[in-house]
C-alpha cells in the first residue's frame, strides 16, 4: 500500500473538526470552550470524555484513552492507519495524496526536505539499476552474492544499489521533478561547476561504478551513501583509487552525528542484547544478516562523542568489534575514553593478541555461534587498555609501567563515577603486576596535577530538593508536557540535562529521552507530526494526554528549571547519603580514603546547588 504524505496528514488534521469525526459515535454537549460526552471506549454513566476542538485532541479522564482524529478512527473502526486516512478524507472531501503521486510545489519545500526527497529517489534509483536485467546490473549482483557472500534478500532489505559506470538517468530524473537548483547542488550526489546553468550534462554523477549502500539516519530516512569500489569503476573517476566513498557533508549529513544500521538496532537494543559497534557497514550487514541485530557502525573508524551521545538515548551498554589489525585496535583504544565519559558499559569482544579477526569473515563462516563465542572471550574496559598499552606486563621494566599506568589514568578519569574508577584500579594493580596501595597513590597526584575546571565550594548542608513541579506528574513527564507546549525549550534542555539523570523504565521517560535526542541531531519535527516517533499505543496516548493539558506559563523556562533540579537531586543525593554512611565508618573501614570522598561530596554539593538557567537559551 502507497505511504500517504505527510503534508497529507497535517492537512486533513487542520481541515477536519474533530468534532464532527467524534459526533457520528458519541454525543457531544459544549462545555465551555470544549465539548463533553459519554466515553465511546468504556462504559460510564457521568461524562468524563473531553474533546477540543481547537487542539484536535479527545481525552477521557475516566479510562484514559486519549488522541487525534486519526486514532480515533482506528479505535472505534478498527482500522489501519493508512485506511483510516483514506476513510476521513472520503467523508470530508479531503483528497488524499500518496508518496508516488504529485508532490507539494518547488515553494512549498524546504531545502533539507528537498534534499531528503532526492535522497529516497536516488536510492530507489540506484537498487532498480541493482536488479535491472543489464550487463552492469547482473554483474553488480553476482559481486553481492558471490564475491561477499551476501544474500539477494538482504540486498533488497536495505535496498543496496548500483551506481552505472555512465549513467544519466538519476539527473535526468531529479531534473524532471523540478527540485530547486540549490537543492541539487548541495545535495552531494553530483560533482556540479559554480556559474554553470544545471543541465543534464552539468549534472556529473559523483558515483560511478559503486555497490551503493544507503545511509539513513536514526529515524529510517536516506541522508547519504556509502560507495564500494568495484572493477566497474572507471579509470577516470576522480577517487578511482578509494576503496569506498562516502557522500560529503550536507544539510542532511554529518558523519560525526550518524551510527550506520541505528534506526533498526535501537529497536533491539536492551537488557542482555547491547549494542555491538563494528568498523564498517558491511560488518554491521553480515551481523544483521546472521541474525545480530544490535549491530552499528560509525562512518570511518573514528567515533565520535555526539554519536556516542545519540547512542546512550537508547541503550547504555557497548560492545566494540573492531579487526584485530594495528589499526583496528588503535581505533577501539581512542574508542573506550569517549565511551567512558559518556556513561557507557563497555566490553571489547575477541581474545587478546587475536590481530587476525574479521568480523565479516569470522560471521560469515560461522554464523551467530561466533557471537556467543566472542562473548565468552569479551575483554573488559581495563582488561583491553592494559592489553593494548603494555601487553606482556611481566617481562616489563618500571617505566614501561610506569608510562601505561598513566596512559590509563587519563581513560579512567573519563568515568564520573568514584566506584567505576575504584574498580578500575583494583583491575589495573592486577593486570599491570603493580601494588594497588602505589596505584592509587599515583592515580590521586595525576588528578591533583589535572583538576577539574570545578567551582571550589565550602562543605555544608545541603540544599533540600526542591517541591514537585506538579504532583500529578513525574519529572520526566512534565517536561514532556514543556517541550510539546513550548517547543522552544527542547534544545536547552538536551543541553542541560544529561541522559542518565532520566527513568528510561517509565514511558515518560522513555518518550523524554527520544525526544531530547531529535532536539540533539536538530531533527524535531514539530509537535504536530511526531506519529512517526512514537512506537507503541502507550506513547501515543500519552503524548496525545499531554497535548491535549491547558498550559499557560508566564516563565516555562524557570519552571523547566526546577523540573531539571528535581531529576538532579533524584540522581545525586543516594550518592551524597552513601558518602556520608563511609566517612561515619572511616574508623572501622581503613580501605576507605575520607579525602577522595570528601572530595566526592564537595563536588555533589557544588553541583546541587548550581542555579540551572535557560533563560538565556531560550530567548
Amino acid at each position: 500500500m502507497p505511504a500517504i504524505k505527510p503534508t497529507c496528514v497535517r492537512d486533513l488534521k487542520l481541515r477536519v473538526n474533530i468534532v464532527d469525526v467524534v459526533s457520528r459515535v458519541a454525543t457531544l454537549k459544549r462545555a465551555g470552550a470544549r465539548f463533553k460526552g459519554l466515553c465511546p471506549f468504556h462504559n460510564e454513566k457521568s461524562p468524563s470524555f473531553h474533546v477540543d476542538p481547537d487542539k484536535g485532541f479527545f481525552k477521557c479522564f475516566g479510562c484514559g484513552k486519549a488522541g487525534d482524529i486519526i486514532s480515533f478512527v482506528r479505535e472505534t473502526e478498527q482500522l489501519g492507519f493508512t485506511e483510516a486516512i483514506e476513510a476521513l478524507g472520503q467523508r470530508f472531501n479531503v483528497p488524499i495524496e500518496y508518496e508516488d503521486g504529485a508532490g507539494p510545489t518547488r515553494e512549498e519545500r524546504s531545502l533539507r526536505q528537498e534534499i531528503f526527497d532526492i535522497h529516497e529517489l536516488a536510492a530507489e534509483h540506484y537498487h532498480q539499476a541493482f536488479k535491472a536485467d543489464t550487463t552492469d546490473g547482473r554483474w553488480m549482483r553476482a559481486y553481492w552474492t558471490d564475491n561477499r557472500k551476501f544474500s539477494p534478500e538482504l540486498a533488497e532489505e536495505f535496498k543496496i544499489g548500483c551506481a552505472p559506470p555512465a549513467d544519466t538517468g538519476l539527473s535526468a530524473a531529479l531534473l524532471k521533478r523540478k527540485f530547486t537548483e540549490d537543492a541539487l547542488r548541495q545535495c552531494g550526489l553530483f560533482f556540479v561547476r559554480e556559474g554553470v546553468v544545471l543541465t543534464l550534462g552539468a549534472l556529473r554523477p559523483r558515483f560511478r561504478g559503486r555497490l551503493m549502500i544507503p545511509i539513513r539516519d536514526h529515524q529510517g530516512r536516506v541522508v547519504a551513501f556509502t560507495a564500494r569500489q568495484t572493477d566497474l569503476t572507471p579509470e577516470d573517476d576522480p577517487a578511482r583509487e578509494a576503496k569506498y566513498v562516502n557522500s560529503p557533508e550536507t544539510p542532511i549529513f554529518s558523519k560525526s552525528h550518524l551510527l550506520f544500521n541505528l534506526d533498526r538496532a535501537r529497536t533491539h537494543a536492551k537488557e542482555g542484547h547491547p549494542f555491538v559497534l563494528v568498523e564498517g557497514q558491511l560488518d554491521a550487514l553480515r551481523c544483521w544478516s546472521v541474525g545480530l541485530k544490535t549491530a552499528i557502525a560509525p562512518q570511518g573508524t573514528s567515533i565520535t562523542e555526539g554519536q556516542l551521545h545519540l547512542l546512550r538515548r537508547y541503550h547504555s551498554q557497548v560492545e566494540c568489534f573492531f579487526d584485530g589489525d594495528s589499526a583496528g585496535q588503535k581505533a577501539a583504544l581512542r574508542f573506550l575514553p569517549l565511551a567512558l565519559k559518556t556513561g557507557f558499559e563497555v566490553r571489547f569482544l575477541g581474545a587478546a593478541g587475536d590481530t587476525k579477526i574479521d568480523p565479516d569473515l569470522l560471521f560469515r563462516e560461522k554464523g551467530l555461534r561466533a557471537y556467543d563465542e566472542l562473548r565468552d572471550q569479551s575483554r573488559t574496559a581495563m582488561q583491553f587498555a592494559c592489553a593494548s598499552l603494555l601487553p606482556d606486563p611481566n617481562n616489563a621494566g618500571a617505566e614501561q609501567k610506569n608510562r601505561a599506568a598513566q596512559a590509563i589514568y587519563d581513560i579512567i578519569r573519563q568515568s564520573e563515577s568514584e566506584v567505576i574508577r575504584s574498580q578500575f584500579l583494583d583491575e589495573v594493580a592486577t593486570l599491570l603486576r603493580l601494588p594497588l596501595s602505589a596505584l592509587k597513590k599515583d592515580f590521586a597526584t595525576a588528578n591533583v596535577q589535572r583538576p577539574a575546571p570545578v567551582e571550589r565550594v565550602e562543605p555544608g548542608p545541603v540544599e533540600p530538593p526542591p517541591a514537585p513541579v506538579q504532583n500529578t506528574h513525574s519529572p520526566e513527564q512534565h517536561l514532556l508536557l514543556l517541550i510539546l507546549h513550548y517547543e522552544q525549550l527542547g534544545k536547552p534542555l538536551c543541553q542541560h540535562l544529561p541522559h542518565d539523570w532520566i527513568d528510561n523504565t517509565q514511558t515518560a521517560g522513555a518518550l523524554l529521552n527520544r525526544f531530547l535526542a531529535e532536539f540533539e541531531q536538530d531533527a524535531w519535527p514539530g509537535k504536530d507530526h511526531l506519529d512517526p516517533l512514537l512506537e507503541t499505543q502507550e506513547e501515543r496516548a500519552l503524548v496525545a494526554s499531554l497535548l491535549f493539558e491547558s498550559t499557560e506559563l508566564d516563565e516555562p523556562q524557570k519552571v523547566a528549571a526546577i523540573g531539571i533540579q528535581q531529576l538532579r537531586a533524584r540522581a545525586l543525593e543516594p550518592r551524597l547519603r552513601q558518602i556520608e554512611l563511609a566517612l561515619a565508618q572511616t574508623a572501622a573501614n581503613s580501605e576507605v580514603n575520607p579525602i577522595s570522598l570528601i572530595k566526592e561530596r564537595m563536588e555533589i554539593q557544588r553541583r546541587l546547588r548550581s542555579p540551572i538557567d535557560l533563560g538565556a537559551a531560550v530567548g
